[in-house]
């Protein structure tokens, strides 16, 4: 399967802020959006007027980034999010928020949204107590996902947890997280206002609507 492979932070450069996907070290001195300012290539210093659909590209790309979705796969929740009733960028980002990998991300059991996803490929994450290693797999209201016995030594989680809970950078109100028997349960579909991500989804939906 096609995937991204190469320097987290160089994506982050690319879009000129933080996207969050290296964990801890987004919070530390040692961040590459903090240390070097420009987007990376040898013409990264050069600025120039971006177009309308120059912008509304980056924004495609940044979401992408963000939840770590490729192209196709975020095409088709795209497509979903337009048969769903409201509005369509609200839809798409609600979709993206309550896959599984993100709701580990959310729940504090993974530092990245990249290292959720290897929790749930390598089978170590349980969904409404059975095993499930699909991380796109889009999650509803009631569900519980927690991770499984025999995984709840493994160090990267223990730190991520442990970070969640000392450094406050939380768990989402509409998830329900005990970082002690490590389970989370989805307790509502997100609200827009909710999701805090540097995102404007009404110019994605404007750069597939042409």
């Amino acid at each position: 399967m096609a995937r991204y492979t190469g320097p987290a932070c160089r994506l982050c450069r690319r879009e000129g802020e933080k996207l969050y996907l290296k964990g801890e070290r987004c919070y530390s001195d040692k961040c590459a959006v903090d240390k070097r300012k420009t987007a990376p290539g040898q013409h990264g210093n050069v600025r120039s007027k971006m177009s309308d659909f120059g912008i509304q590209l980056r924004q495609k790309q940044r979401l992408k980034r963000i939840y770590n979705v490729l192209e196709a796969p975020f095409r088709r929740i795209f497509q979903i999010a337009v048969q769903a009733k409201g509005k369509t960028g609200e839809a798409l980002i609600q979709n993206l928020e309550l896959r599984l990998d993100n709701i580990v991300y959310r729940s504090g059991f993974a530092s990245s949204r990249r290292a959720s996803r290897q929790l749930v490929r390598h089978n170590h994450i349980l969904l409404n107590g059975k095993r499930c290693n699909m991380p796109s797999c889009v999650l509803k209201p009631t569900d519980v996902v927690s991770v499984v016995e025999s995984s709840k030594s493994i160090p990267a989680v223990l730190a991520s947890t442990e970070s969640c809970k000392r450094d406050g950078h939380g768990v989402p109100a509409w998830l329900k997280a005990d970082h002690v028997a490590m389970t989370c349960q989805v307790l509502a579909v997100p609200p827009r206002e909710d999701i805090h991500i540097p995102v404007r989804e009404q110019l994605v939906v404007e750069l597939y609507s042409k």
